[in-house]
């Protein structure tokens, strides 16, 4: 069992001992995804898995809190955002603006990528690194700039 699973499933029992409700209901939300992914392709996910996992899960609260501020909805944005503190504490340090502009700029130059056609190497050589450090649709925004789009 990877070491991530392992911590998940400790911290949702101290939840659950610890009467942390909204807690445990985000562990068992991450625990299910990630069940839900091992049982479609039939794999024991690692620590790398489990963390684009999470960060799946992080992509679709940012969606759902832009969605719901845009409605008004400021009550169902507040549920969202304490959800994603939750599963941040299980991803990786997130990188700051100077590294990622460090991988950006490596990944150009390793890749000789220019203009929007090399877009798509500059993010397949970023895209494990960054998995679950920072906001990929960010990090897209940031190479088009990069390469002058």
């Amino acid at each position: 069992m990877s070491e991530l699973k392992a911590r998940l499933q400790s911290d949702m029992k101290a939840a659950m001992k610890a009467g942390e409700k909204e807690r445990l209901g985000v562990i068992r939300l991450m625990m299910a995804a990630i069940k839900q992914r091992e049982v479609d392709e039939r794999i024991e996910l690692g620590d790398g898995e489990i963390v684009g996992v999470l960060d799946r899960m992080l992509k679709q609260r940012r969606e759902s809190i832009a969605q719901y501020d845009a409605a008004g909805r400021i009550d169902l944005s507040a549920v969202e955002k304490a959800e994603i503190e939750v599963i941040q504490t299980y991803l990786p340090q997130p990188l700051s603006e100077s590294d990622i502009d460090a991988l950006i700029n490596g990944a150009i130059s390793e890749t000789g990528a220019s203009g929007i056609s090399g877009m798509g190497k500059v993010m397949a050589v970023i895209k494990a690194p960054m998995q679950g450090r920072a906001d990929m649709t960010l990090v897209s925004a940031r190479v088009k700039s990069l390469l002058g789009v």
